[in-house]
């Protein structure tokens, strides 16, 4: 299949379609047959906004897909279609091939007419958020989450999950106070994150330290020139000069000692544990 992207003759003039692009095409005309057969049953309009709605999903879907370089020329085939149909229906009251008008051109502001789409997004993402959570699709929700943070903001719509079972809420909101607000949020997940890390860095440095302080044998920690005998298990009897050591300066090294032997222990598990 092939587009034309500029006016001409040749097939220097085409462009291939793209299985994606492909996709929405086929969906675009599948919409226009839809809404054609609802208008001319008794002008069933529930059918024809459902089939606008589809089209519109379908085209966010390869939006999401597409960021870096979609085909401009098909998404506006679809908006132009769109926008026709809506005049049809009187929603669209300017002359423009593509949107709504801009408020003060009629008597229904932009926000109102805007409404009912939000509404119809909101209660379809809320569809596909219980699917995926029955399905443990979690891609799918990490999509719903980025259209509630990041994109919808965006555009000036404020989205918000209540508990599990209950619809989202939703309202128009100025656009400069949602995306200050996201950057708030950014900030504190950024915070909470170099805050983890810190004290994650922290309990590696103190268990270095620990098996580093480990390595000494319980027997040989007090064979310094701090004291000139032992006895047979390694406890200072006489200090430097040669004074013996009182009682209750032995009480406390024994108390060091039993200390050290965890953490000897510790480090010939640790030892042991990177030999296996």
């Amino acid at each position: 299949w092939y587009q034309r992207r500029v006016r001409g003759e040749g097939i220097s003039s085409f462009t291939k379609l793209t299985d994606l692009e492909l996709k929405l095409y086929q969906n675009l005309q599948e919409c226009q047959k839809t809404v054609h057969n609802a208008l001319a049953d008794s002008f069933d309009t529930p059918t024809a906004m459902r089939a606008l709605k589809s089209i519109l999903s379908d085209s966010y879907t390869y939006l999401s897909d597409r960021k870096d370089a979609p085909n401009v020329r098909l998404l506006i085939q679809v908006a132009v279609y769109v926008t026709k149909i809506l005049s049809v229906f009187g929603v669209v009251t300017s002359q423009d091939r593509i949107g709504f008008a801009a408020a003060g051109e009629g008597s229904v502001s932009t926000d109102e007419i805007a409404l009912p789409f939000v509404r119809a997004l909101s209660e379809f993402r809320d569809e596909v958020r219980t699917s995926a959570r029955e399905l443990k699709a979690h891609d799918i929700l990490k999509r719903c989450d980025n259209l509630r943070d990041n994109v919808l903001p965006e555009l000036g719509v404020r989205l918000e999950d209540r508990e599990l079972g209950e619809p989202a809420v939703f309202k128009i909101d100025d656009k400069e106070t949602l995306l200050r607000e996201k950057k708030q949020r950014q900030d504190e997940i950024a915070r909470k994150e170099r805050e983890k890390a810190e004290k994650a860095a922290a309990r590696e440095k103190a268990a270095k330290e620990k098996l580093e302080k480990g390595k000494v044998s319980p027997q040989d920690m007090f064979r310094t020139e701090l004291y000139s005998a032992w006895d047979n298990l390694g406890l200072p009897t006489h200090d430097a000069k040669g004074a013996e050591v009182t009682q209750s300066q032995l009480k406390k090294l024994k108390k060091l000692q039993t200390n050290q032997e965890k953490l000897h222990k510790a480090y010939l598990q640790h030892i042991s544990d990177l030999e296996i």
